[in-house]
């Protein structure tokens, strides 16, 4: 009888390979039409305000206990490169313990800006209450420790001259990396920036990032507001927006910088937390799954992503147990005879390869994972330039991972509640 975790593992490596030949073979049919796109917006970005036909825009920023840095994500709007009467700012202060709100209301004399407070109810309260005040053509939402450059919102606002559009989302990178957990995240980060680029172009995103994700006005007023959906309310408006065939799409030119957890325990709960929330919505938009009326998102990307979650716990969970057990297996050995002439390091025999089907399938899915890696740094940085947070990512990343994956499963098995902090 087949060894069941052997016929896991198979499926996992199948599936991961599956998924990296279809990613790349969409990077490569939608070269031209990136081309286009950058054109496109060297040419908006150079052309004079008065010539330009700007959407009115409103950013909400909705904060809880973030009087570190909040106001620097309030200056780095103030600061973008787009016509003052044509953006306005909500502040929201959620009920924070601490100078939040004095914070937010030093602000309060300018003309771009409005701020609101409330009881502490959540993110998604807070964007509610402020989106019943905007009156602008367009509005986006900025987490309050996430910051934007310059020409982010002209990156982006191009994009709906195509009146299908209702939604852009941008590439979101790591604020200053300052140790190995955030180096690792940086290029995860990159990574994620590839992916959406090319989850854009098949009409298959799924969630449309809290850090300056810029919505038509009539989303909410057609498909109502955020729900608190797992806290992870941002996944689950760009689930039911695909559900109603509602376009979105990514501008991989617009930068957004955002602070992400410093420690092994933080980033943990935070993944778990994305985890828990993509399964559980997932599971709430079910009837997308396999539905050919959802194109790509339904057929393909709904499926892969959750079974995903699945898969790469069982292929890392194998990786990692597998090292563990050699080491186990030469301290063993070492106990038992210690450093006699016996004992030998692994070495390389140049007259034997392990043409194995397993060990030729772990190859190829490795060579194509740190391909994809460098197209991701590629097209999140403009070049590809070698960094220690890949070498980080390459040989920690499986490790940590298995952390937040078997939490979210764990959490999602037992219905366990997830808090956001």
């Amino acid at each position: 009888m087949p060894d069941i975790s052997l016929l896991m593992l198979y499926g996992s490596l199948f599936l991961s390979l599956f998924f990296e030949v279809f990613l790349l073979i969409t990077y490569f049919e939608v070269q031209g039409e990136m081309r286009a796109e950058d054109e496109m917006l060297a040419q908006f970005l150079t052309k004079p305000h008065s010539e330009v036909s700007f959407p009115t825009t409103t950013i909400i920023v909705p904060s809880f206990n973030e009087e570190k840095t909040v106001a620097a994500t309030i200056n780095s709007l103030l600061n973008l490169n787009y016509p003052k009467d044509k953006l306005n700012l909500i502040l929201v202060d959620d009920g924070s313990t601490d100078n939040t709100l004095e914070v937010l209301n030093s602000f309060k004399n300018n003309p771009q800006v409005k701020v609101l407070t409330k009881e502490n109810g959540g993110k998604h309260t807070a964007v509610n209450l402020a989106l019943e005040h905007v009156e602008t053509e367009l509005v986006g939402c900025l987490d309050a420790d996430s910051f934007v450059t310059a020409d982010a919102l002209k990156n982006i606002v191009p994009y709906f001259d195509d009146v299908e559009v209702k939604a852009v989302t941008p590439s979101i990178k790591v604020y200053e990396p300052g140790n190995v957990i955030q180096h690792i995240q940086k290029t995860e980060y990159s990574w994620s920036i590839f992916l959406r680029r090319m989850l854009s172009s098949l009409g298959a995103l799924y969630v449309t990032p809290g850090p300056f994700s810029i919505f038509r006005r009539q989303v909410f007023r057609e498909l109502g507001n955020y729900k608190q959906a797992h806290m992870t309310e941002d996944m689950e408006i760009a689930m039911r927006m695909q559900k109603n065939y509602y376009k979105i799409v990514n501008s991989h030119r617009a930068h957004v910088y955002t602070v992400t957890p410093s420690t092994l325990k933080s980033l943990v709960k935070q993944r778990a937390r994305w985890s828990y929330g993509f399964l559980n919505n997932a599971f709430d938009y079910r009837e997308l799954f396999f539905n050919r009326k959802y194109g790509h998102f339904g057929m393909f990307i709904m499926p892969i992503a959750t079974l995903s979650t699945f898969t790469s716990f069982i292929m890392v969970t194998h990786v990692v147990w597998g090292w563990v057990k050699r080491g186990l297996q030469m301290f063993n050995r070492f106990q038992a005879v210690g450093f006699s002439s016996n004992f030998s390091l692994p070495s390389f025999d140049w007259f034997f390869v392990n043409t194995g089907v397993l060990t030729l399938v772990v190859t190829i899915a490795v060579v194509m994972t740190i391909y994809i890696l460098y197209l991701s740094l590629k097209l999140a940085d403009g070049k590809f330039k070698l960094h220690r947070g890949l070498l980080y990512y390459l040989f920690l990343y499986a490790f940590m991972a298995p952390l937040w994956l078997s939490k979210a499963l764990f959490d999602t098995a037992f219905r366990r509640k997830v808090s956001w902090r």
